[in-house]
């Protein structure tokens, strides 16, 4: 089970408060963890706790943050022999978290806008070796859909993570094969506002008429819609955790077990089920990286009722 992951890489700084702090204003009495992070690696590590094969291509400084990445990477037996070294700082994040576990993201991109088509070609025969290619969208627009034309081109089934979201050109809406937006992603993608107030399968309808892909939507405590290839919308029920301490890592928790999930052959149905119980392992941990599940964290879910 091999997956190839395009994505981004960057250094995680976590505040966890008990309010945000007012314009102009020094909080403190909050709790601090730093760590290794981005959307890209993020998955790259959940898939490979959970038993594949990964290759990585993101693209870092020459710097502390740079090194904690390939330590990271050799720690979790991810290939990244390809990842691509430029003068520009490595991408920073941070992330403040409220108590309810909702959280607010700065990102700092840095090296990050220096990873081209070109990169992406250098990647071509791990994208052709896989048999998933997870893509997310912390990198240049054109480096993304790059990776899933590719993928395309070489006959390697794709998931698009359009986290951050940025509406689509028409031209990218045949080249990915599932797509797992938020409801607000899926907004955006659309080209739309995300205030716009519209319910769920709203927007899902939105997207179905701009892609044959199949549609995973994610809705946080209230599981997901699955959508495959318009025959049947499925709601998947999410896994209630015992507490939510810090949501920052569900989405890349869910992502990745998604992908291994369809890798092994399970339905779409089934996939999204398992990447639930992976996000509602996340939630009940502070930081990414710790949060990521192994098998036996899920197993121990699944055998749970859903909610």
């Amino acid at each position: 089970m091999k997956i190839a992951v395009v994505g981004s890489y960057g250094a995680g700084l976590t505040i966890k408060s008990h309010r945000m702090p007012a314009l102009g204003e020094t909080l403190g009495g909050g709790i601090f963890d730093y760590g290794p992070g981005g959307k890209g690696s993020n998955q790259a590590v959940g898939a490979a706790r959970l038993g594949a094969s990964v290759s990585i291509l993101t693209a870092l400084g020459r710097d502390a943050f740079a090194e904690e990445a390939h330590r990271l990477w050799r720690e979790e037996g991810i290939d990244a022999a390809r990842v691509v070294t430029v003068d520009t700082p490595t991408m920073a994040a941070v992330i403040l978290v409220e108590p309810e576990g909702d959280n607010r993201i700065f990102i700092a991109e840095g090296a990050l806008n220096e990873l081209t088509p070109a990169h992406v070609e250098g990647f071509r025969d791990k994208i052709e070796e896989a048999d998933l290619l997870l893509v997310s969208m912390e990198i240049p627009l054109d480096t993304a859909l790059a990776a899933l034309r590719i993928a395309r081109e070489v006959g390697t089934r794709s998931v698009l993570n359009p986290a951050p979201a940025v509406p689509l050109p028409d031209d990218a809406w045949d080249l990915f094969d599932v797509l797992t937006p938020n409801q607000t992603e899926g907004l955006i993608l659309a080209g739309m506002d995300p205030e716009t107030p519209m319910a769920p399968r709203e927007v899902l309808e939105t997207l179905r008429a701009k892609t044959q892909a199949s549609i995973v939507m994610t809705l946080g405590s209230e599981g997901a819609l699955v959508d495959e290839k318009g025959v049947e919308v499925v709601h998947v029920k999410a896994f209630r955790p015992p507490a939510i301490v810090d949501a920052t890592g569900a989405g890349d928790s869910f992502t990745s077990a998604l992908g291994v999930g369809l890798c092994e052959g399970l339905s779409l149905v089934d996939a999204a089920t398992m990447a639930a119980a992976a996000g509602s392992h996340s939630v009940t941990i502070l930081g990414v990286i710790n949060s990521l599940p192994k098998r036996s964290d899920l197993d121990a879910i699944l055998a749970q009722p859903a909610t």
